[in-house]
């Protein structure tokens, strides 16, 4: 049975951007997603740029997987089409269990504002060791559409009838 809350409860979040190109100071999506989390109420406790290599998402990844500081992590880039963009191959093998709506969902609200060019999109989420994975596009439109339409309210304790909260680690 799902716990629910009456009280905003603050999530630990690590927020990874995928890209060989972007450094810290143009990382807009990377910007985007600490800023919208904290002005959320939650924790940013760590933040990263890889280059689109599998192992070394991996490694980044599964140091957090590992970590009891993190409850979150939230990915942008390395999930479209193009031979660099790996990171659904990176997080599969790492997962528990696959949140399969998470990609449904978002590519249903990126069929709104970009068409079927959504199809590229290889968005995916699931959950391991506790730990809560969200990889998106990393456009920064994409990771406003992610973050105000499915992750906010998926992280709130208070959502009704169902959130994310009690399956993290505490």
């Amino acid at each position: 049975m799902s716990q629910v809350s009456e009280a905003f409860i603050p999530a630990r979040i690590a927020i990874l951007t995928v890209s060989s190109r972007r450094g810290e100071e143009d990382d807009t999506s990377g910007h985007y997603l600490r800023e919208s989390a904290v002005e959320a109420g939650h924790e940013v406790v760590d933040k990263a740029i890889v280059k689109e290599n599998l192992y070394a998402i991996r490694a980044r990844v599964s140091q957090w997987i590992a970590s009891d500081d993190v409850q979150v992590v939230l990915i942008n880039g390395g999930t479209g089409f193009t031979e660099g963009d790996r990171v659904p191959e990176a997080l599969l093998p790492l997962f528990d269990r696959e949140i399969e709506g998470f990609g449904e969902l978002f590519r249903m609200l990126s069929y709104e504002e970009i068409g079927t060019s959504t199809l590229q999109s290889r968005a995916v989420a699931g959950l391991a060791n506790r730990t809560l994975i969200f990889a998106m596009p990393g456009s920064t439109k994409a990771c406003r559409t992610a973050w105000e339409n499915i992750i906010v309210q998926q992280l709130d304790a208070r959502q009704r009838p169902c959130n994310f909260h009690p399956h993290i680690k505490k």
